[in-house]
């Protein structure tokens, strides 16, 4: 008898794979052994739409050509190299990544992905004004190394707070305000005030940066209201703080631009990325350095590196990926997508299930939160979560949960006839669990 493959490739995994954010014993993972596009398939062939476009990283979708023949060519070329040479391809990766950023940025430091990307952010800025004290939101999430599980506000710190000099603020979320604020433009104002006092509270010479995702990503995909990203600048300006941006999920598409902070009239100090700029298909991320932060380690040594920094392959995926974008409107058809297809059938959802509190989001960055009561809104339990889940993947999607929500997170090159597809099992899921818990 032929092996089969998903049993072997499950039984592998079982035995030997040691997974993240999670109790081991248990654990049942899908197979995934190939993909196109919005769709992976497992060895047998079945195919699913993936919403979740894995870790919300695979913008450009799976197996685009042109980025898997940039990467075998480069393999070609020259595989690997230290990050103490000049090398062409690099050069050219950073150059495709500035031609995107704001006037006064000029220089990038390539990392291995996004938490490494924030670490050596919080590291310049530190450096950069010679204070310690960096502030992030409780909704956040910016990686899982030192300073960055830190920086991180929800349950994963917790059990990994080894890093010196964080403090932590309310960011902006209306639906569940934490200023009793009942209209965005109340919420925006509210929450600055919160932050300044927050800053005056811990020192503001005792603060080297305000770290915040232009757009949080598994906190709720929380839309900053009105004035909120360009108040916060004109709070570091009065008190001499390092903005620093984390477009590491928001960016290179997601949202419909290239940056997610182009859509909130905020230039930062610093911007960290990864995931979308190759889609995950090299390993990548880095920090966009702006030319005051950059000129500070002009005559001053910067004490960072990494081996693979600005990696040949991680870079040809770069060039390939923003060329691609580029060429085929990759960046404009999120945004199309997210005003005219996916918002309006979301709105269409939430009229039709009590489960729905609100949906909310742009580009192909949307979030469904589900609540037991409308009127209180109570967050559904896990078991309700767990159920959707079970629902949507055996009707042939793959979703992205995150707490009491399911986020719509497609890969950017999605079709309107895709979402349609997607938009239909959501119903259906959330038909059949309403159904079950009447």
């Amino acid at each position: 008898m032929p092996e089969d493959l998903d049993a072997t490739a499950k039984s592998l995994d079982r035995a030997h794979v040691f997974h993240s954010w999670s109790a081991q014993a248990g654990l049942d993972l899908p197979v995934i052994a190939g993909g196109s596009g919005t769709v992976v398939w497992d060895h047998a062939g079945n195919r699913m739409l993936d919403f979740a476009s894995q870790l919300v990283n695979v913008n450009i979708g799976h197996q685009h050509p042109a980025v898997v023949a940039a990467i075998q060519a480069q393999a070609a070329e020259l595989a690997t190299i230290g990050p103490a040479t000049a090398n062409l391809v690099r050069g050219r990766a950073a150059q495709r990544i500035l031609d995107k950023a704001p006037d006064g940025f000029a220089k990038v430091f390539f990392t291995n992905g996004g938490a490494d990307a924030n670490e050596n952010a919080i590291r310049m800025a530190r450096l950069h004004t010679g204070r310690d004290t960096v502030l992030s939101t409780y909704r956040s999430y910016h990686g899982n190394t030192g300073a960055a599980i830190v920086a991180t506000g929800d349950w994963r710190r917790m059990p990994n707070q080894y890093s010196r000099g964080h403090a932590h603020f309310f960011g902006p979320y209306l639906y569940r305000s934490e200023f009793w604020a009942t209209t965005p433009e109340e919420e925006s104002a509210r929450a600055l005030h919160h932050l300044e006092r927050v800053i005056q509270s811990e020192g503001p010479a005792t603060i080297a940066a305000i770290l915040l995702e232009s757009v949080p990503g598994t906190a709720g995909i929380l839309v900053p209201p009105p004035g909120y990203l360009a108040g916060v600048r004109a709070l570091c300006d009065r008190y001499g703080i390092v903005l620093i941006l984390d477009e590491v999920m928001a960016g290179f598409g997601r949202t419909g631009r290239w940056f997610a902070f182009e859509g909130y009239d905020v230039v930062p100090d610093l911007i960290t990325f990864a995931k979308g700029v190759n889609s995950g298909y090299v390993p990548v991320g880095g920090v966009i350095i702006s030319d005051a932060i950059s000129a500070t380690f002009d005559d001053r040594v910067f004490p960072g590196g990494l081996t693979y920094s600005g990696h040949p392959l991680a870079a040809a995926s770069i060039i390939a990926s923003i060329d691609a974008m580029e060429d085929e409107g990759i960046v404009e058809n999120a945004r199309r997508i997210g005003d005219d297809v996916i918002g309006p059938a979301l709105a269409g959802l939430a009229e039709k299930h009590r489960l729905i509190g609100e949906v909310r989001g742009e580009g192909v960055f949307w979030a469904i939160e589900l609540v037991s009561d409308r009127a209180t809104r109570e967050p559904v339990g896990t078991d309700v979560i767990g159920r959707l889940k079970k629902e949507m993947s055996s009707r042939g999607l793959m979703p992205f949960a995150a707490d009491n929500r399911i986020h719509v997170v497609p890969p950017c090159v999605v079709t309107d006839d895709e979402v349609a597809q997607a938009m239909s099992i959501y119903d259906e899921a959330l038909t059949s669990v309403e159904e079950d818990l009447s």
